[in-house]
């Protein structure tokens, strides 16, 4: 058997091993994963529908639940303006680069170098050269392959993959969170716009009472003390509607720069906070672990790692390579692309670490630690989101019966201000009552606006801690990045 046959042979038999990976067969971590919401079941917020595993929330837009125009054209000009979010694009596109350079290492390398020179050695060398000076031209072709028999490559292109796809996932989690961010900012705004026309009202209908008291109080029939009182109401509630002024102004900032627009250039225009919170299927605990970009990234996290296992377990042994050269060399120009010119090598090594003072060991223990970082993550993701989900049900529960209090708290401080305002005209009490009263009545009402703000915004962040409308099919088909089956057919 020839040369060239037998390093054929070594070749063929290398390729056959390479089908083994020393990386563990990879599962998804448990987590302790209850059977329902607790606050979805036996204590469902009224109106909402039974829990079901269906994720009803629309795809991508699932803002548009809410029905308000305004927030629909904000939050479209934070997918196509906002900067972190344009930041988590170019990491994605950053995580899909390098998973296709981890692919390259299916394909051997091949390289071409040229080179022409005039050589002089020195006549009082140890070792004699004849000639001492000469020419020498070469034009070559280089081919190197690692033949993968140990799995090194294929665990190294899957690990490259799978943190692509987490990074597509944290990429829809930024996304997601910029959004619910837009949506609590907006409805806080709103809440502010309607706080901003009770004041406003309010600071209407004191300026009103004072001058009635002012009238009284120089036709004797009140005393200066009202009137102090009544100035003191009226300046405390324009106070208040310049404090809700600079907040709104301060969260229309914030929704400026969300939506990648200098705040001086952008504005919203006033409007009162309407409707109700949009009831929101939360699901069964088990879809949330498919719904949650989040979980779905700390998840591909934990399989690159387990995919890291089987590189470093493969440091252990031997690496096989394959190398060939094939090119022309002559030391006269004109021989240079005869035939007796060709020169050519191919053949297989083999390299393997006999001795290291333990830097393999600790590698593999570098890994497997990186791994149990990873699944501890993961879990700990999970159980976040049941915790936000769980405390977001409970608010809106809450809030709602808040709500109903609330409103005939707000009733019978109405109630109770026009009684106080008629047994004051009729001289029955002092005005402190009626400045009391006014006070409890004004405090109701900002109470009822800030109640309904918060059931919105809870709302917007159940939206968020069930994944928006997002599932893990959305965002992890990076086929264009690494196609599956070259993981199965590197060659």
């Amino acid at each position: 058997m020839s040369g060239a046959a037998r390093a054929a042979v070594a070749v063929l038999l290398a390729a056959a091993l390479a089908g083994c990976s020393l990386a563990p067969e990879y599962r998804r971590p448990a987590t302790a994963t209850p059977a329902a919401y607790k606050e979805s079941a036996d204590q469902a917020v009224p109106g909402w529908k039974p829990a079901t595993p269906a994720a009803e929330l629309p795809k991508g837009a699932w803002w548009t639940i809410f029905g308000d125009g305004d927030l629909d054209a904000l939050e479209d000009q934070v997918t196509a303006a906002n900067q972190d979010l344009q930041a988590a694009v170019a990491r994605f596109a950053q995580a899909r680069a390098a998973a296709d350079y981890a692919r390259a290492d299916y394909f051997p390398q091949v390289t071409a170098n040229a080179s022409s020179q005039r050589t002089q050695h020195s006549k009082n060398a140890a070792l004699k050269f004849q000639p001492y000076v000469y020419s020498d031209h070469l034009l070559a072709a280089d081919l190197s392959y690692e033949i993968d028999v140990w799995g090194r490559v294929r665990n190294s292109v899957a690990a490259a993959r799978d943190r692509a796809e987490a990074s597509g996932a944290d990429l829809a989690a930024v996304d997601l969170a910029l959004h619910a961010e837009l949506a609590t900012d907006y409805f806080a705004l709103r809440g502010y716009d309607t706080q901003q026309i009770v004041l406003d009202h309010t600071v209407a209908a004191y300026e009103r009472a004072l001058q009635v008291t002012l009238n009284r109080y120089k036709g004797g029939a009140a005393a200066e003390a009202d009137v102090d009182q009544a100035q003191t109401q009226l300046e405390t509630a324009r106070t208040q509607a310049h404090d809700v002024h600079l907040k709104r102004l301060q969260m229309e900032h914030a929704v400026a720069i969300l939506v990648g627009q200098p705040p001086a250039q952008f504005s919203v225009k006033p409007a009162v906070l309407q409707g109700a919170a949009p009831a929101v299927e939360p699901g069964m605990p088990s879809a949330l672990l498919e719904r949650r970009p989040d979980i779905a990234a700390a998840e591909r996290q934990v399989a690159a790692a387990n995919a890291e296992i089987g590189v470093a377990r493969a440091a252990y042994y031997p690496q096989f390579d394959l190398s060939a050269m094939m090119g022309l060399d002559s030391a006269a120009p004109g021989k240079w692309i005869e035939a007796p010119s060709r020169i050519w090598g191919i053949g297989p090594q083999a390299a393997a670490i006999l001795f290291d003072g333990g830097r393999l060991d600790a590698m593999n223990a570098n890994a497997r630690a990186a791994y149990d970082e990873t699944v501890a993550n993961y879990r700990q993701t999970v159980l976040t989101a049941f915790g936000e989900v769980e405390d977001n049900l409970a608010a809106l529960r809450q809030l709602a019966q808040e709500a109903q209090t609330q409103d005939a708290a707000l009733a019978a401080a109405r109630r109770a201000l026009d009684q106080a305002n008629k047994r004051y005209a009729g001289g029955l009490v002092t005005y402190l009552e009626v400045v009391s009263t006014e006070n409890v009545a004004l405090s109701a009402q900002l109470s009822a606006v800030n109640i309904l703000t918060r059931r919105m915004t809870a709302s917007v962040l159940l939206a968020k801690a069930l994944g928006g409308g997002w599932t893990a099919a959305d965002d992890l088909a990076l086929d264009r990045a690494v196609p599956k089956e070259a993981a199965d057919s590197p060659m």
